[in-house]
Parts: C-alpha cells; structure tokens; sequence
C-alpha cells in the first residue's frame, strides 16, 4: 500500500471511532508501506476534508460551552474538548502527510506516529468520558480553529510546520499543568485520573512540536530563511495566536524552541 494516499483515505473517514483505530492500525503497519514522496495527491471532489462526524456541533470559539470544572459537569465539558482538540489533531497529521509533496520520507514517518499518537489521546479521554462522567464525544459543542488554521496554510508547507505544531500544538504544552493544577485541586477519582491522562498526552506532544520544530528549520534551511523573521512574518500574514503566558519553557526548549524564539514569543 502507498502511505500518503491511505493517509488521505483515512482523513476521509467520518467516524471517531474507525479513523482513530485506522491510524493506529496504519502506525502498526509502517513498515509495510511504500512512499510515493513526489506525488501530488488530488482529493476527492465530492469529499469535505476533513472527514467528521455529525456531532459535536462546530460553533465559533466565542460559543462553546465553559464550566467550572468544580462539577462533573465542568469536568465533562473539559474533557470533551481537549478529546476534540486530539481528533482535530489526527487530522491534521493525516493531512500533512497526504498534501505535501517532496519532501523526505522521514517527514511522513514522523507524521504518521503523529496521528497514530493523537489516535491514543483521543481515545484515552473518550474512554474516561465514558467510564468516568457519564458523556461521550459529540455530546456537547466545539469549535474548529485548528483546523481554520490547517485550511489556511494548505498550499504552503514551511506556514503549515510554523503555524500548526510549534504554534497551536505548542499551546497545549503551557496550557496542560495549568489545566492539571485544577483538576488536581478539585481532587476527585475522575479528576485525578484525568491528571494521569494528561501526563501521557504532554509528554508525547513535546514529541510532536518537536517534529514540528525540526521540519520547520530544516525547510527555513532550505529556502534560505531566517527562523525568527520568517516565523514573525508568518504570524501576522495568517493571524495565528500568540501564547497566553506564562510558557512552559523547559516543555518548549525540550521541543526544540531556542532561546532566541522563547524571546519573541515572551515579548508577544
């Protein structure tokens, strides 16, 4: 099988449960597969990309539901949308490693374990959803600003690496403790379990904006671009969010951030 184009076949699919078990299964079967790195792949026509299920409900950012995650309620509502964050960000790997051609096989290796990781996440939190609040995925609304982002750099690969994992990707790793503070501070079986979720995920994804970080230098190399410049360029082209302090620097350098970056990023 040629991986990029099963990688588009599995970005198609709609439903949670079957893409989440095909990019673990295609992760598995890495090996097995051939890299076509040269071919453009068209998508199909008649196909909304990505493939998503029919709920959650996408609302603006501004209207998705908050709670305190004091309540079982609250707790639901957080966890459903970090499992969100964990579907979008399968597809998003999936569709780097379909979209762009060109560039070495070690790109689309290193993204496949992306998805097949973002895989795991997501279905660690749809079990404790499940198991430990009494909700599924879909039951309450989310939005869909990562994969806003992903549609705005699709024709250009050096903004996609700059503007996807070491920027929307690279939140989560200041947002995690904060996140895990509290559920530690509410205290509860559920909450505390939701902690040990989270360590797994943060700790994978310094993996992931570490790959992020890699490829994005490694194309800045090759077009002869300043890192820094560029990155500040691209941010204001396209809009992208600046972090929320405070950062998690040691998460952020162990991913591949310098210190020249941390820097325009804490001036922000």
């Amino acid at each position: 099988m040629e991986l990029r184009q099963h990688a588009l076949q599995v970005l198609c699919l709609t439903d949670p449960e079957q893409k989440s078990a095909a990019a673990l299964d295609m992760q598995a079967q890495a090996a097995t597969f051939l890299i076509a790195t040269d071919a453009v792949i068209k998508a199909p026509e008649a196909q909304a990309l990505p493939g998503r299920p029919e709920r959650p409900e996408l609302r603006h950012h501004t209207a998705v539901a908050r709670r305190s995650p004091a309540t079982a309620e609250g707790r639901a509502v957080l966890i459903h949308a970090i499992a969100h964050i964990e579907f979008n960000a399968i597809n998003l790997a999936l569709d780097a490693i379909w979209r762009f051609p060109g560039m070495p096989e070690q790109f689309y290796l290193d993204w496949l374990r992306v998805a097949a990781e973002e895989a795991k996440h997501f279905r660690l939190l749809r079990d404790h959803l499940r198991q430990h609040l009494g909700h599924d995925y879909g039951d309450f609304s989310a939005h869909q600003g990562l994969w806003s982002m992903c549609e705005k750099t699709a024709h250009d690969i050096t903004a996609r690496m700059a503007l996807v994992p070491r920027t929307l990707e690279a939140r989560g790793l200041d947002a995690t403790p904060l996140i895990q503070h509290k559920l530690r501070s509410v205290g509860t079986s559920d909450a505390l379990a939701a902690v040990a979720i989270l360590d797994i995920i943060l700790a994978e994804e310094v993996g992931h904006v570490a790959i992020g970080n890699h490829w994005y230098g490694w194309l800045c190399a090759r077009q002869g671009l300043d890192p820094v410049a560029h990155y500040a360029e691209l941010v204001a082209r396209h809009e992208a969010p600046r972090p929320k302090p405070p950062l998690n620097s040691a998460a952020r350098r162990a991913a591949g951030f310098t210190e020249a970056e941390l820097l325009w990023l804490q001036q922000g």
